[in-house]
């Protein structure tokens, strides 16, 4: 979503301009549009002409409506707002009750009585994820350097995003060891990491692979190739991070092959520290604290919608986290339930992460059914009860 114009300060009455720009804006615009607040936008009306009752056109209006009910429509991704007029105009008259349709594309205005702090949140979250893509959010790019291929991986709030595959050449692959194939390779590679990672967003660079210093495709090599090739290119942006730049092994099999898994390399402590003031790090910190009890301390954890809400009720969750695909679910009555979950856990004063579909984290949350909790004491008697 993106914030258009903004006239107002916390607690206070105030107007903000904003446009939805993909289908789940529209549903964050129901959570922030509430009954009594005043919603402006464009609209078309059929209306008789006065010197033809019996012809009729459509014309454009500016309406004012002072809410008094809306409607989410998920299949269209579209948000019917209805209320009363506040201003006549020569075909609306003051009073009446009419329904504006906001959508993808579509600015309005949203004036509100009181921001309250949950609208400010849900304005600042709704604005932050849409206005910054993938590669603009990234706090960290991983590039991982193996036998015949590379990647590169941005990593941001809650998203993990492989933005280019490179494939070694044919010739490359016929003469391995050649320090002029490899470095045909490598160009490639360089070619696509200056395109990809901004060092004005990304706080850090991790090279992963084949921990083997004399290989000729090693992520250390590499990491040389790179700085060498920004030096005679001058390219500051590169020669002046390369503090930010660092290298980490991968484990390889007795042939010689590097099994890659993200998860291992995020866990490195030298990638935790580059990371750990981030909400990256908080993100995989946070799960992996999770993990870790539920393997050793099973009674400050629980998991499953049935075990998470009854900690719930007892006040007891410090941490919620949660996958997209329930707080984001296709059905209503689910993403209610799980949006109104996130928010009870923040009044409450706990801490609610929500993970993304593309984080490096969501495969194992799913296997805890997507929703799970750090408690703030034990309760060991939630693990007698059935879940759902």
């Amino acid at each position: 979503m993106k914030l258009l114009e903004k006239d107002f300060a916390l607690n206070q009455r105030g107007t903000v301009k904003i446009i939805a720009e993909e289908p789940d804006d529209v549903w964050l615009l129901y959570n922030l549009i509430t009954i009594g607040d005043v919603v402006t936008a464009d609209t078309t009306r059929k209306v008789h002409l006065e010197s033809n009752k019996n012809t009729a056109s459509r014309v454009k209006l500016n309406l004012h409506l002072k809410v008094t009910c809306r409607d989410f429509h998920k299949d269209s991704s579209t948000l019917r707002v209805h209320g009363r007029n506040l201003e006549s105009n020569q075909h609306v008259a003051a009073g009446s009750f009419h329904t504006l349709t906001l959508e993808i594309n579509k600015p309005f205005d949203l004036q509100k009585k009181l921001w309250g702090p949950n609208a400010v949140e849900t304005l600042a979250d709704a604005t932050e994820n849409n206005n910054n893509s993938s590669s603009s959010d990234a706090n960290l790019a991983v590039v991982v350097i193996q036998q015949h291929q590379a990647e590169i991986h941005l990593l941001g709030k809650g998203v993990t995003n492989c933005c280019s595959k490179i494939e070694a050449s044919s010739r490359s692959h016929s003469h391995k060891k050649s320090s002029s194939s490899s470095n045909v390779f490598f160009r490639d590679v360089f070619a696509a990491f200056v395109k990809h990672v901004d060092f004005k967003v990304v706080r850090s660079v991790v090279i992963a692979g084949d921990n083997d210093d004399n290989a000729s495709l090693s992520p250390a090599t590499f990491r040389r190739f790179l700085l060498s090739e920004a030096k005679k290119l001058r390219m500051r942006c590169i020669e002046e991070n390369k503090s930010r730049i660092v290298v980490v092994g991968s484990k390889c099999n007795n042939k010689g092959n590097c099994d890659f898994d993200l998860r291992e390399v995020l866990n490195d402590m030298a990638v935790m520290n580059l990371i750990k003031d981030s909400n990256l790090g908080l993100e995989i910190r946070t799960f992996k604290e999770l993990w870790d009890m539920v393997c050793n301390n099973s009674d400050r954890v629980c998991y499953g919608p049935k075990h998470v809400e009854s900690a719930h009720e007892m006040k007891a969750i410090e941490t919620l986290l949660i996958s997209d695909d329930l707080y984001k679910n296709e059905e209503i009555e689910t993403r209610k339930k799980y949006v109104s979950l996130v928010k009870s856990v923040k009044e409450g004063g706990g801490k609610a992460l929500v993970y993304s579909s593309m984080h490096v984290s969501t495969p194992q949350l799913a296997q805890l059914t997507g929703v799970a909790a750090i408690l703030r004491f034990p309760l060991p008697g939630l693990q007698d009860m059935d879940d759902e």
